[in-house]
């Protein structure tokens, strides 16, 4: 909802880490990160990737939720380190998004899931 407990704490930490930027002149970044995927994920651990390709592989329905027209972006795990080491070693103090600036709806990755897996 509006006023979600997740993006509630997302603002506040990023509200509270610029506070402390300038107010006590410390160092800081704020990363935003993606939605990150790569080798290791757990096919039980409740991301759209690993659960996709788990119910394809075992021949079960896609559960998609709603209509499918929500939008993620993807950012493979390896470009996302190197995007938040390069942003560690700059002096840039205010949010950065890292990820992948192309979205893609839940309903073609799902499409795009089952056109891989057969």
């Amino acid at each position: 909802g509006p006023r979600g407990v997740y993006d509630e704490a997302k603002r506040f930490q990023e509200s509270i880490t610029m506070a402390y930027h300038r107010f006590h002149g410390l160092e800081t970044r704020i990363v935003r990160i993606f939605n990150t995927y790569g080798p290791r994920m757990r096919l039980n651990d409740g991301r759209v990737i690993p659960a996709f390709i788990g119910q394809a592989l075992r021949g079960e329905d896609l559960t998609v939720f709603g209509d499918g027209s929500q939008t993620r972006s993807f950012c493979y795990v390896d470009d996302q380190v190197e995007g938040i080491y390069q942003l560690l070693l700059s002096d840039y103090a205010d949010p950065v998004n890292i990820g992948n600036p192309h979205e893609i709806t839940i309903k073609d990755f799902a499409e795009e899931i089952i056109k891989l897996t057969g």
